[in-house]
This record gives structure tokens, sequence and C-alpha cells, in this order.
């Protein structure tokens, strides 16, 4: 009796798995994620890559024609998929999720090329649907062979494009972080160019970045809020505890305007204070 039932079973299970091979590809779906809601992958971009593989029309495909795990690892050479996602629910419909990278700084080259960097220091080409609204770092190097030294720098630029990312302040003050070569060694040092004020700051490498902006943020606080954004030419913030200004050759060229935004800086800096304390410390 039970060896009827244990071959009936087996018989059910060797059509059902045949017939699951013999089934074609009803339909598809495709769904992008990111961090906003304007994207900058598009479905036809993603479909478009199915397609070269199916070499058709992915519906009416036999589903055994698809290598999901080639799929996946074919959408992900995209420099701007992140990680994507394929299975067949139980209705034959093939369902695709892309997440897309977010780009947290955009870079210009000594050549005047630009590209995009995301979190995991991947570079990627400017996106025809939109533009990220990131900081810029211009001057680096254009090499098409990255060294050692690069990868460094990339990372540098990272930790410093996070660090603005992730402060309101940093994120309005900061225009643009030009990048120079080390007159100490062969790495590169950033300097810093301000929305408010004429003055320039030196920030050295990418080390201690973090406590190098706190001192930036003590300074602008404590000293330029009373002398004025255009007192020093430059402000050197590269060494340990310390914060060196070079005087202007012609302080006296503070406007209503630029006190004005002075003023809202600070205004800034008080509510910040008020919702975050621990943001800035020396």
């Amino acid at each position: 009796m039970w060896v009827l039932i244990s071959g009936g079973m087996l018989t059910l299970l060797i059509a059902a798995v045949g017939k699951q091979k013999r089934n074609t590809c009803k339909d598809y779906a495709i769904t992008i994620k990111g961090n906003d809601e304007d994207l900058f992958l598009s479905k036809s971009d993603v479909l478009k890559t199915l397609k070269a593989v199916a070499k058709g029309n992915i519906k009416g495909q036999p589903k055994k024609s698809f290598n999901l795990l080639r799929l996946e690892n074919l959408l992900e050479e995209n420099e701007w998929v992140k990680d994507a996602q394929l299975y067949f629910d139980n209705k034959d419909v093939l369902h695709v999720s892309v997440l897309e990278r977010q780009p947290i700084a955009r870079i210009f080259t000594s050549g005047g090329k630009t590209f995009y960097l995301d979190d995991e220091v991947q570079m990627m080409k400017l996106s025809g649907r939109r533009t990220a609204v990131v900081p810029v770092f211009t001057g680096y190097p254009d090499k098409k062979i990255q060294t050692k030294n690069d990868s460094v720098l990339l990372n540098d630029i990272k930790n410093a494009a996070q660090l603005i990312n992730n402060d309101s302040f940093w994120t309005a003050q900061v225009a643009q972080i030009d990048m120079k070569p080390s007159e100490a060694d062969e790495g590169w040092e950033f300097e810093m160019i301000p929305v408010v004020g004429n003055h320039i700051i030196k920030l050295g490498d990418g080390q201690n970045i973090v406590q190098k902006f706190n001192r930036l943020f003590i300074f602008y606080k404590e000293v330029l809020s009373r002398t004025g954004f255009n007192k020093y030419k430059t402000i050197d913030v590269r060494y340990a505890g310390q914060v060196i200004g070079g005087k202007s050759e012609n302080p006296k060229v503070d406007s209503v305007l630029l006190r004005r935004s002075v003023e809202n800086m600070l205004d800034q800096i008080k509510k910040m204070e008020v919702e975050t304390p621990a943001d800035h410390l020396p």
C-alpha cells in the first residue's frame, strides 16, 4: 500500500517538475530602489540588459532558459547597480529588483572629465536622467591605471564627502574642495573654498578630517563671528590642535550682504547646537 502511495507521489512530483521546466515566462516586473524618488537608472536600462541575454522578448521564453544568477551578475556590472535580485513567482512572472548606487561626491579631473563617487568608492558616469546635489571635488589626476595613492585619495574624498553630506552647516558652506599634490610627499592635499568669505581653508590630507572640520567650526564661531569672514586670506587646520590664520591684504571688504550671510550661518549654528549639541567637538 505504502509502496503504491510512494510511487504515485513520486510520479506526481516528476510530472510537476517536468511541467515547471516547460512553463514559459508569462510576464515581468521591474522595481528600482534608491534613496530619492528621482532615480538615476530607468526600467528601460534594466530591460535592455535582460532582452540582450534573452535575445528578444522576455515574455514567452522558457523559464529553464533563464540563468537568474548570471542575470544578476550582468545587471551588477552596470556601474549604477549596487545589487540585483531576480526570481519567478508561482504565476511564472519574473521579478527583477534593483538597488541603485547613491552618489556622495562629484569629481572633476585635471583634464576636465567628471564622474560621481559612492560610499563604496565606486566611480559612476553621469546620468542623463538627473544631476546629484553633492560636494564637488576638483583636480583629481587623469590616469588610466589607478595607483595605491589614488585609492587612498578616493577614500579620503569619500570620508570628507560623507562628513559634509551629514552636516547641514557644511553642506551650506562648502562650495568645492580642490585637490593639490602634497609638497611633503607623493600624496594629495585638500583646499576648501567656502560659500561665505573670500578665504581658502587648508585641510591637508584626509587624515583626521573630522577633527579638522571641528577646529574650523570653532574658529568660525569664536573668531570669524567677531572679525568678519574676510579678515583672513587663508585658514590652516592641517596641524593637530592648531588653527593658523593668514590675514587678508584687504580685510575691510565686508559688505552688508556678507554680514547678513554670516549672521544667517551663526543662527544656523545655534539651531544645530540645540538639536544636536554633540555634533561639533574640538
